[in-house]
Order: C-alpha cells, then structure tokens, then sequence
C-alpha cells in the first residue's frame, strides 16, 4: 500500500501480486491489476521469484518494487530480474550480495577506515577454535549468522561454559533460516544503541545522506519503536556517522535507498554493523523530518534520474516516532497472536500517519510477519511527537488480537525513554508483565478516585444527600 500510493501519485499503474491467504488484503484492491500466485505459504507464493517474472513480463510490466520483505534483498531474484530487461527498483544484485554476506561487507568498507567491533574476519565452523577465538576477544561475545537478519542466527554467550552450547544453536539456526551455517563471532557490546543512517545514491554518482534514526527499543534483535532524529547525538557526531555511511555505500558502489546500521556504546564512539539494502521498514520517521519521498526517489533514480538536490539542501526539521503495531501480546514474550479482526479503527489527526495493510474484519494469519501497521506521529519537537503518540494510541481501536499498542504506551510514558536514556536493554531492564500488571492497576486506583471525587463535587454541588 505504501508503495503504490507513491506510484499512484506519480502516474504509474501498478499490479498486486497476493497469495490465497491475502485475497482481502487493502493492496489487492487498491492496484490497478491483482494476481494471485499461490497458496499461503510463502514457498508456494511470495518466494517464488521466477513466477513473480514471469507475471511481470507477461503483464508488460516495467519495473519491479520488492518492498521490505520476502525477496527484497536476494541477489539471485535481483540479478534475474535485471537479465529479463526488467527494472529492480533497488540495488544492483551484486551491491545485495555483498551487503547481504556480513562477513563480506566488512571486508568491502575495511579500506574506508570505518570503524568496526572486534571479531573474527571469516566464516567458523569449528567449536574448539572457535571457543579460542572467543576467549581471545573475551566475553561477552556475540555469535551471528554471516548470511543472517532480523536476529536469527544470533546468541549472546556471556562466558566460556555456555559457549560450546550456544555455537552449535546458532549454526543450527542459521542452516534452518538461511540455508547457510556460518556464523562469526564479535565482541558484544553490553549497552549499545542502535543507530542507522539513510542513504540514497543514483547512477550518476551522487550519494548523500537523510540523517539518522535511532531503532534501540526492540525485541528479539527486532525493532519496535524507532525515532529521528536521535535524541543524543550531536551535530558534529551526525555529520561523522553520515560521511562513514556515505562510504559504506561507495564500497558497494551503491543505488537507490538504503541503510547502514551503527552501534553506538555508553562513550559514544560508533561501530559498522551492516548495510540493509533495501527500502527499511522505519523510513516514514525519516521522510517526516526531511520532507522527502522515500519511494519517489527509489522508483525516479530507478528511471535514470538524477538526484535533485545535494547533501546541503537536505533539511531536518522537527522530530517524529514510529511504533510498529504487532499482532503480538507483550505480556507472552511478544508471541504472536492470530484471529480476526473484530474491531480495526486507526487515529486520525494533524501530524498522525498510518501505514496499514488491514481492514476490520480480516483474519491474521500465521504465516506471515506479523505487524499490522506502522503508526507514525510528527511535531516540532521530540516532546510533543512523542505526547502526541500516546494521544495516537489511546485512538487506535484494535480488538481480536493482542497488539504491541499497550507496550508502546508503557515506553512512551517511561521516564527512561521520555529523557533519552536508554539502549538496546530496555525490554530486559524495565518491561516485565508484573511491572505493566502493577501500573495497570495504579492507573485504575487513579481514574476510581477521580471518578469518586468528581462524584463528591457534584452532591456538594447539587446538595444531595451523601
């Protein structure tokens, strides 16, 4: 939906592609063309590259958008789709798999003095070198898929005992998701932020920066809540992580949008991460502050265009919030929660964006990620984006499954993250379904003696009898 609402705009016809389980789906009605391709698993739908190209061609079809899913970032659907004479509206193949190998992306930014955290430079296998290696470096240490995302693939081992046990879940991780068990060991570092940079570069050589969004609050290796600008950094730190993402790019010889992700420890001093290149699923927050059309860049350097402005005309004006809305109870570990969508009614208001791909009375399914919406507030400044989020949440009436909507009030309302006081452990240091239990019921004794105050006014008032 939010890509083809860009397109739309611009004049470009569009063509869903769904599978059985998303006939309903808000995309399938809103393009101007819609195919289904398969049943509801995504081996049998959305993966299947060759039949989405094939669609295409068929279609008469110029372009091809990926999203920020599925095939998004595979070289090998990429690199079809640029032999067919089609258009990928993204990176060029060979930009995906570098990118996409974290081994090999940090051996392709080594020549542009970026910093790094300390680790191995190669693929393991072997436990006993491994666990040498690890004690070499010093614990804690971090185990992580070289081809792996979304925190799959990834342990943290917190001392020599734990190793041996922790390296073979996560080579056994890996194969499941990835097909690949690779995995390299780094130093872990034990209060990071999360922070990324934009980029977006055309064909002509051009490469410039959106700033950075701080993506720290998260789940499982997975982001919930994302910012920009972040609430710590300077400009001078600013302009020194953008010229570093800047040429992480250039490694790459890079085209289109895309995201170079940072950790940042408690000194302030920054490391490489990755490189997401793709659309990210937080870019709204950016094209807020900035003015600019993430999409509408990607589909116009698509075209051959030039960019229309440079690095200095970029402006950054005000400060906005996402909050991803899973179908998932906070209060069970963020596991996944699927039925029908009884009640589904999003805010309204100045400032107040909605990202949705659902309509009231549509069934969730489990085979799918499972967010809902990306709910976006803007304003002139931190304080009052972040006030009118939890305005937002209060809005947003969803009802038939547990959403993520009463965990992102509890972090928007907790001082720790209302004075930018936080990392990557939030979860683990202040969230827990006896904290949020005990505020629920605090909140509940409030509003009783309001009410019951309100009440002794009144027979004050009206000189009833008590």
């Amino acid at each position: 939906m939010r890509i083809m609402k860009t397109a739309r705009s611009m004049g470009v016809k569009t063509v869903a592609v769904y599978s059985e389980a998303d006939r309903d789906a808000p995309h399938v009605k809103f393009a101007d063309q819609a195919i289904c391709i398969g049943p509801p698993s995504p081996n049998e739908s959305y993966l299947l590259g060759d039949k989405i190209i094939a669609i295409a061609k068929e279609l008469n079809v110029d372009a091809i958008h990926p999203g920020y899913g599925f095939l998004s970032e595979n070289p090998d659907f990429a690199e079809k789709v640029e032999q067919e004479g089609l258009i990928f509206i993204g990176p060029k193949s060979h930009a995906i798999r570098i990118m996409g190998n974290k081994l090999a992306a940090k051996e392709a930014v080594l020549a542009y003095d970026i910093p790094m955290v300390p680790g191995t430079a190669e693929a393991i296998t072997d436990i006993e070198d491994a666990k040498k290696i690890a004690g070499e470096i010093g614990f804690p240490i971090l185990i992580k898929a070289a081809a792996g995302g979304g925190g799959k693939g990834m342990r943290i081992v917190e001392n020599k005992k734990e190793f041996e046990d922790q390296m073979k879940r996560a080579i056994s991780e890996a194969e499941n998701a990835f097909g690949d068990g690779a995995v390299f060991i780094e130093k872990f570092v034990t209060s990071p932020r999360h922070i990324e940079i934009q980029v977006l570069a055309d064909t002509h050589g051009n490469i410039v920066h959106l700033f950075e969004r701080e993506c720290s609050i998260q789940r499982r290796h997975q982001k919930v809540i994302e910012e920009a600008p972040s609430a710590i950094l300077t400009d001078e730190k600013r302009r020194e992580m953008g010229e570093a993402a800047i040429k992480v790019a250039k490694a790459c010889d890079y085209v289109g949008a895309g995201t170079v992700e940072f950790l940042m420890d408690e000194n302030r001093d920054f490391y490489f991460l990755e490189m997401n290149t793709r659309l990210q699923v937080e870019h709204p927050v950016t094209e807020l502050i900035t003015g600019l059309d993430l999409v509408e860049q990607q589909i116009r350097v698509a075209q051959g265009e030039k960019l229309a402005f440079s690095q200095e005309d970029i402006p950054m004006q005000g400060h906005a919030f996402e909050l991803r809305v899973y179908a998932e109870d906070p209060l069970d570990n963020f596991m996944p929660s699927v039925g029908t969508l009884a009640t589904y009614r999003e805010p309204k208001g100045k400032h107040i964006r909605v990202d949705s791909g659902y309509t009231e009375g549509m069934q969730v399914p489990i085979q799918y990620d499972p967010m809902l919406s990306k709910l976006i507030t803007y304003g002139n400044t931190r304080a009052e984006a972040m006030q009118r989020m939890v305005e937002a949440i209060a809005d947003y009436h969803i009802e038939g499954v547990n959403t993520t909507l009463s965990f992102g009030k509890f972090v928007f309302e907790h001082e720790a993250f209302q004075k930018g006081d936080f990392d990557t452990n939030f979860i683990s240091r202040y969230f827990s379904k006896e904290k949020v239990t005990a505020l629920q019921k605090q909140e509940a004794r409030a509003a009783a003696h309001f009410v019951l105050y309100q009440y002794l006014k009144d027979v004050e008032k009206l000189k009833l009898p008590k």
